[in-house]
């Protein structure tokens, strides 16, 4: 006897293929099968006029310190998401040093660990309440190795290949870099043939957020090929865009060297999140030489008239080409304010403030040089035409449910289903699952989930087609997406009849294990 059976459904199997008409049959945490008179079961739930299909793998988060949340967040599972790739953008919860951990994300310094299989126990002990695969972040293996400092030694960049070796040991699924974010905006791309050549040892991946996604797209996403090719690894290029007016268009060039490379034998994919502002740190939008040395010494500039201004015409020269903040990119009211220390200062545009936009800019990163954005920066037309390409998966990009936030924290995967499938007609249905299924489960090694079968990991999600969505907006990002009625983490149930169960009943992932 079955445990469970998910009867009259329609069945997507993640892989892209024609949905049937269909029972499901899960026991023991694992799908048994599918098809019709599967025998009894001791629960039969009616999906009648749903959509049954494998939980979403989110291929970019940054849910990393989630699991440190005295509440279980089941913000994920209420779009679907039954497994989230973190460790993104170059930083991870580990290895870091002490003495380093200071120069990590707001949102990650909280929870660091001097060894990276630390963090994965840490986390798995807090109890995740989806799963987690996590990276080890470049950014975070050169603090490890040699703090602030723009140029490693010969003996630095060895310990960094070193961490990198025990991270993939104890259980990373890949390795990740941020190359607009400060250390990693400092190294060369031989630092990172290196560290990608360790990961090759493993079979893992290389994920990167480029050295530039606006005017220096096309010389980024050269690098991003050139570091896969030469270390001979799989290529997951992160959250795609064409950011800002002058690159508006460009997304034909992007997808045309994601298949030239394609062609040429690199195994490359790449994500997207389905709107057209992101959301990031508002000191990366000075030229990284700003934070070399640390936040002291990034203080000490910002109060230094001369070293603004000398910043300034570093950001302002189109001659510096790829690595130097986005401030080109961007309008003044492009940018509004998400997080400061200042509350009567967020939500506001920068264009709103007094005075010069850079001054303005400034003057807020030396109140609160942890201050974040949201940057309305991208085209609709450039949005669309990466998403519909077949080596585009969706992704989320978030972080924590706390504080101002992002709608793509709590509305990704129903957006795109909602805005982007049923009512645009992006793509159909068959390809919007593979784009959240097995596509990204493949590239980061969970062979046992993205697709809906037998044998596979019993993480399913149950939606309904015609209600799917996500009513939410940037001033209030927060609401709970609306058709998710049933999900299940290896068979148990998460979110039934669309509220979810409680527990924390999710599972660190370790390379390798099932």
């Amino acid at each position: 006897m079955h445990d469970l059976l998910l009867s009259n459904g329609t069945v997507h199997d993640g892989f892209g293929s024609p949905a049937r008409s269909a029972d499901v049959a899960i026991s023991g945490g694992r799908v048994i099968a599918v098809g019709r008179d599967l025998g009894p079961a001791r629960r039969v739930i009616d999906v009648s006029g749903l959509i049954v299909a494998p939980g979403f793998v989110d291929p970019h988060s940054h849910s990393d310190t989630v699991p440190f949340l005295a509440e279980p967040q089941p913000f994920k599972l209420h779009q679907g998401v039954t497994t989230e790739i973190v460790g993104n953008c170059g930083f991870s919860c580990g290895p870091i040093a002490p003495e380093s951990a200071g120069f990590m994300p707001a949102e990650l310094a909280t929870e660091t660990f001097t060894a990276f299989g630390d963090y994965l126990d840490a986390a798995q002990a807090a109890g995740p309440s989806n799963n987690l695969a996590v990276m080890v972040g470049h950014n975070t293996l050169r603090l490890a190795a040699g703090g602030m400092a723009a140029k490693l030694t010969g003996e630095e960049l060895e310990r960094m290949c070193a961490l990198a070796a025990e991270s993939f040991e104890a259980g990373a699924v890949g390795l990740s870099s941020g190359l607009e974010y400060v250390p990693g905006a400092y190294a060369d791309i031989d630092e990172l043939v290196a560290l990608a050549r360790v990961a090759r040892r493993w079979n893992l991946p290389y994920a990167t957020h480029m050295r530039s996604e606006s005017e220096g797209l096309a010389d980024a996403l050269d690098e991003a090929v050139a570091i896969a090719a030469r270390a001979g690894v799989r290529l997951q290029v992160s959250h795609c865009k064409a950011s800002g007016r002058a690159v508006h268009g460009a997304s034909a060039m992007l997808l045309a060297k994601l298949a030239d490379a394609r062609r040429a034998g690199l195994d490359v994919r790449a994500d997207l999140y389905p709107y057209r502002a992101f959301c990031s740190l508002l000191v990366a939008v000075l030229p990284p030489v700003a934070c070399e040395g640390g936040e002291e010494a990034l203080l000490a500039r910002l109060a230094d008239p001369a070293a603004r201004a000398s910043l300034r015409e570093l950001a302002e020269d189109p001659a510096t080409g790829t690595g130097v903040g986005f401030w080109r990119e961007l309008h003044p009211g492009d940018v509004q304010i998400l997080t400061h220390a200042d509350p009567a200062v967020a939500g506001r545009r920068l264009a709103d403030l007094p005075g010069d936009p850079w001054e303005a800019l400034c003057d807020l990163l030396r109140r609160d040089p942890h201050a974040t954005g949201v940057f309305h920066t991208m085209h609709d037309d450039d949005v669309t035409a990466i998403m519909a390409d077949p080596l585009v998966s969706i992704g989320s990009d978030s972080g924590v449910p706390v504080g101002p936030n992002h709608p793509r924290t709590f509305g990704t995967f129903p957006t795109f289903l909602g805005t982007y499938v049923r009512e645009r007609g992006i793509v159909a249905m068959p390809e919007a699952i593979r784009k959240l299924g097995s596509a990204v489960a493949a590239q980061f090694g969970l062979a046992d989930r993205g697709w809906l079968g037998p044998g596979a990991v019993a993480d399913v999600c149950v939606f309904d087609p015609e209600a799917v969505g996500h009513d939410a907006t940037y001033e209030v990002p927060d609401t709970r997406p609306a058709g998710m009625r049933h999900v299940f983490l290896a068979g148990h149930e998460v979110i039934a009849e669309g509220e979810f169960t409680g527990g924390r009943h999710g599972a660190v992932l370790r390379r390798g294990a099932p």
